[in-house]
C-alpha cells in the first residue's frame, strides 16, 4: 500500500512540474491589427513604418503595442512601468517585406535579436530607432549599408534608447560594427 502512495506522490509531482513548465514558457506574440494602438504615441502603429513592438505583462491577456522597437525597449528600462514582463517581441526586420510595412506576424524575442543602433533610417515617431534582426550576418549588413553598430538586447546603450524617449538627442553613442 505504501508503494502505491508513493507512486501516485510522484505522478501527481511530476504532473505539477509540468504545469509549472508550462506556465513559465512565454505566451506567443499576437499578429498586429488595425485595432493595435502605440502606447506613448496613442496612434495606431500600422500608421508608422519600420519596426514594431509588443509586450506581455502577466495579468494581461492583451499585448501592450509600440510603434517602434526602440519604444518597446524604453518600455523595459522605465522604472514607472510594470515590471511583470512575460514576453518582449519585436519586428524581426530579416523577415520584413520592406521598412513601410514591416509585417504582422514576424516577430522575435527581444532578448534574442541582434539590434542596430545608430543607423540613418528613422522608426516609427521619427526617431533613431533600435534595429531588430533574427539574424547576426542580416544586422551586420544592415549596419554596413545605414551605419550604425550591431549589439545585443543587454547592450542597447541605456542613454540612446531614454535620452529620446525625453526628447533628448538622438545621436547615437560611438561605435564600430561589430
Amino acid at each position: 500500500m505504501r508503494f502505491h502512495a508513493t507512486i501516485a506522490l510522484l505522478a501527481a509531482l511530476l504532473a505539477l512540474a509540468a504545469c509549472q513548465r508550462q506556465t513559465d514558457a512565454p505566451p506567443a506574440p499576437f499578429a498586429m491589427t488595425e485595432e493595435a494602438m502605440g502606447r506613448y504615441c496613442g496612434m495606431n502603429i500600422l500608421e508608422h513604418p519600420g519596426p514594431k513592438g509588443q509586450i506581455i505583462l502577466a495579468k494581461y491577456d492583451e499585448p501592450i503595442w509600440f510603434s517602434s522597437a526602440r519604444d518597446a525597449i524604453a518600455f523595459t528600462m522605465l522604472p514607472e512601468e510594470p515590471k511583470d514582463i512575460r514576453a518582449i517581441y519585436v519586428s524581426d526586420m530579416a523577415k520584413a517585406p520592406t521598412w513601410e510595412k514591416p509585417g504582422a506576424d514576424n516577430w522575435i524575442d527581444a532578448r534574442q535579436a541582434f539590434f542596430v543602433v545608430g543607423s540613418d533610417r528613422k522608426g516609427g515617431m521619427g526617431a533613431a530607432e533600435a534595429i531588430p534582426f533574427s539574424i547576426e550576418e542580416a544586422a551586420k549588413l544592415f549596419a554596413k549599408d545605414h551605419g550604425g553598430r550591431v549589439v545585443r538586447f543587454a547592450e542597447v546603450p541605456r542613454d540612446y534608447i531614454l535620452a529620446q524617449q525625453a526628447g533628448g538627442d538622438t545621436q547615437a553613442p560611438s561605435g564600430e560594427v561589430e
